[in-house]
């Protein structure tokens, strides 16, 4: 059965005047000795560039880069939706992060979600219920505050964005194919969908920007301009909270003043572990309610089955079956905990650590069949009872910042509040509807969030290894998993570990009458994977489906900038996006 994300990852395309070209690409690795910005919009880079030209920080050059994809990606990310920001402080060699995703209404309790006619187990994409308060605008201002050089101040970081968008910018191609393709759905959604489009001034008929076609959006500067004049207040107080709330409550919703008023950001502990020995990394990850802890519980079976004598990375044929089986094995074992225990940790206790102890990892690395894939992978017991856009950016001082903003799914609600240019996530759709679930939706509670940035350091003197990770809903730990073992294991470099091609489980419960944590044998491959490789995957119990073109978008969009022994950088840029790594001088 198609989950409700995959029926709206694979919508059909209108036809359309100017042709998209096919992903082909080669890209060569970009160097550089001060700040560089990797991401998936070339403008945006810039942006960012900007701000580390003015002596600012990651942090602050981060925030710029943010911004400044609301105009050139939108279909990704916006100051409608959440961020999360991991930093690496050269100084004091800690990682830091903020968590700055929002909560539900107040009033939106399991009952209530019923009684407004819901019945499934999650939200649907489109209803304004899965509105949760969004984060991004505070997570700007307290990563400036918190994070920030102290040498450039709000008004400075989004200055770039607002001239964007009031001078305009011209959309590359893979923004305008998503925009182009959603361009009804607007329609239908918002009364106030001109906003985001482009109005034909003879005929009045709107349209999505065409590649290479300019782009406007007057009141999202207004907007860009609220937050840099009053910070948090700006967003979350008057106009805007205002215009938010009106079109929540007039599609049925609970979202109150109050419930906007009331958000804050969460400082947090990044949680992680270590791969491969004293010599080896250590990966940071966000801590729950977001999906990063995935990542690190794979990271953990893959080394316990190598210790195992199961599997060994360093002498199998990269991208071969004997590659991706423990892979795909791994995190199939990893997604059947996360999807089962992961939720806001102020509402219900999240058993991270004993999820993450080597003896836990063992015994679920005990389950891997080298040559079979299990039919179904039920969650493990861990305690006794019981699309997105990814950058990073690297400065002068050696700091790094990976940073991440999403609307969920696309853009999110596509319902745009009068007169600020920009959607409504629907984030809420992430939380499970069962009553007793540790994610179940709840009053004022952070649903499963699944963008995670990453953050890797050498363990032996946690220096930083790179700045990373890969955007694309339940891909992203996937793939911080598949890039980051393509540079131990393969010797990729920070081009060629995200031009290799990807697999991507289905990380949804199989069927409505499975458990919860299920996860069944659905893999998707990507376009690249040799034909043997393919069929070898099925033999072993694969359910495997091939992905080619635009669908690849699945496979997420990676970023990476790595700090190299020379003491340089070196960046690369997923093919599969826009945008490109670029370095200051």
């Amino acid at each position: 059965m198609a989950s409700q994300r995959e029926l709206y990852l694979h919508q059909d395309l209108p036809d359309l005047e100017v042709p998209y070209q096919p992903f082909a690409s080669r890209r060569s690795v970009v160097y550089g000795t001060k700040g560089m910005v990797a991401c998936s919009q070339p403008l945006a880079a810039e942006a960012g560039l900007e701000i580390l030209r003015q002596g600012g920080n990651a942090a602050d050059a981060a925030v710029a880069v943010s911004a400044a994809l609301n105009l050139t990606e939108p279909g990704s990310c916006g100051i409608g939706g959440d961020g999360f920001c991991l930093f690496y402080d050269s100084d004091s060699k800690q990682v830091k992060a903020l968590n700055g995703s929002g909560r539900a209404p107040a009033a939106l309790t399991l009952d209530k979600v019923r009684e407004l006619g819901i019945t499934g187990r999650e939200i649907p994409f489109l209803d304004i219920n899965s509105v949760t308060v969004p984060g991004c605008a505070a997570v700007w201002c307290d990563t400036i505050e918190m994070l920030g050089s102290g040498k450039v101040s709000m008004k400075d970081v989004l200055a770039p964005a607002i001239r964007m968008a009031e001078a305009g910018v011209p959309i590359h191609e893979i923004s305008s194919y998503s925009w182009v393709k959603n361009h009804d759905v607007f329609l239908k959604q918002s009364p106030n969908f001109a906003e985001m489009l482009i109005t034909d001034p003879e005929t009045g008929k709107t349209h999505a920007p065409r590649p290479g076609e300019i782009y406007k959006n007057s009141n999202l500067a207004r907007t860009f301009r609220e937050v840099a004049d009053k910070g948090k207040k700006g967003f979350y107080e008057g106009r805007i909270a205002e215009a938010i709330v009106e079109l929540v409550q007039s599609k049925g919703g609970v979202m109150t003043l109050d419930d906007l008023k009331n958000h804050t950001t969460t400082p947090v502990t990044p949680i992680s572990i270590s791969y491969g020995g004293e010599n080896g990394v250590t990966l940071h990850e966000t801590p729950p309610n977001g999906q990063g802890l995935t990542a690190l519980i794979a990271l953990g079976i893959l080394e316990a089955m190598q210790d195992q004598g199961k599997v060994d990375l360093n002498k199998v044929e990269h991208l071969s079956a004997e590659w991706f089986h423990p892979l795909i094995s791994a995190i199939r074992l990893a997604f059947a905990d996360t999807r089962a225990y992961v939720a806001d940790p102020e509402h219900s206790r999240v058993p991270v650590d004993e999820l993450l102890s080597p003896t836990y990892l063992a015994n679920r690395a005990e389950l891997y069949d080298p040559k079979r894939s299990t039919a179904v992978i039920n969650k493990g017991t861990p305690i006794a009872s019981s699309d997105t856009v990814l950058f990073e950016v690297v400065d002068q001082y050696g700091n790094a910042a990976s940073y991440i903003q999403s609307n969920y799914a696309g853009f999110g609600t596509f319902a745009i509040p009068k007169g600020t240019g920009f959607t409504l996530q629907n984030r809420g759709c992430n939380f499970t509807l069962e009553e007793g679930h540790p994610n179940c939706i709840a009053p004022n509670k952070r649903p499963y969030h699944t963008i995670i940035p990453a953050l890797a350091t050498r363990t032996k003197d946690n220096s930083l290894f790179a700045s990373y990770g890969v955007m694309g809903g339940f891909m992203q730990p996937q793939g911080h998993v598949q890039v980051l073992l393509n540079m131990l294991h393969a010797n990729s470099n920070a081009q060629s570990t995200l031009d290799a091609p990807r697999f991507c489980i289905s990380a949804d419960v199989p069927d409505d009458a499975a458990k919860d944590g299920d996860i069944g044998t659905k893999v998707y491959l990507e376009e690249g994977v040799r034909p043997e490789v393919v069929e070898q995957l099925r033999a072993m119990g694969h359910d495997v489906e091939l992905l080619t073109g635009h669908d690849r978008s699945m496979f997420g969009r990676g970023q990476l900038i790595q700090k190299l022994p020379s003491g340089a950088w070196a960046a690369g840029s997923d093919p599969r996006g826009d945008g490109h790594a670029v370095a200051q001088i």
